[in-house]
């Protein structure tokens, strides 16, 4: 019987590379800097959305995740404090990022929205939303976040 837990074991070249954004992120944003930025990350794919969790919280910003569109809708009329929206497009359940980039346009003008897909065509992306292709470069991701966060 296992105990549950899950490990992911990485190339050392990708372990440098994140110690590498951790440093200069760390340097440009300290971890206890007191409140932090609240980004949600809506992701139906389990490991991705880990990933982007650790990513969103390994640059000072607080996560908070979400499977779907109807997820992060819930979040968003519970929390008051959320900057940015870190959304895939392609989400099962009805409502895509594009769909739910316009919802929060809608109720929530002032938070940002990034987003990101492995196939999709970014022209039906509206211009103030950055759009980044899987794999994305964290740098840049992270690079945008703190522009909105500014």
């Amino acid at each position: 019987m296992g105990t549950g837990r899950v490990e992911l074991h990485y190339p050392r070249s990708a372990l440098r590379r994140v110690h590498g954004i951790l440093g200069k992120v760390q340097k440009a944003w300290p971890l206890n800097s007191g409140k932090r930025p609240v980004v949600l990350v809506v992701e139906d794919e389990a490991l991705l959305c880990m990933a982007a969790i650790a990513m969103v919280e390994h640059a000072g910003f607080e996560a908070v995740a979400a499977a779907n569109a109807a997820q992060a809708i819930e979040v968003l009329e519970s929390r008051m404090d959320i900057r940015i929206v870190f959304s895939d497009i392609s989400m099962p359940e009805g409502i895509d990022g594009v769909r739910l980039a316009t919802i929060i346009r809608n109720r929530w003008p002032p938070i940002e929205i990034i987003l990101t897909s492995g196939f999709f065509d970014s022209s039906r992306v509206e211009a103030r939303s950055p759009f980044f292709s899987k794999p994305y470069n964290e740098e840049q991701v992270i690079a945008a976040m703190r522009k909105f966060a500014a």
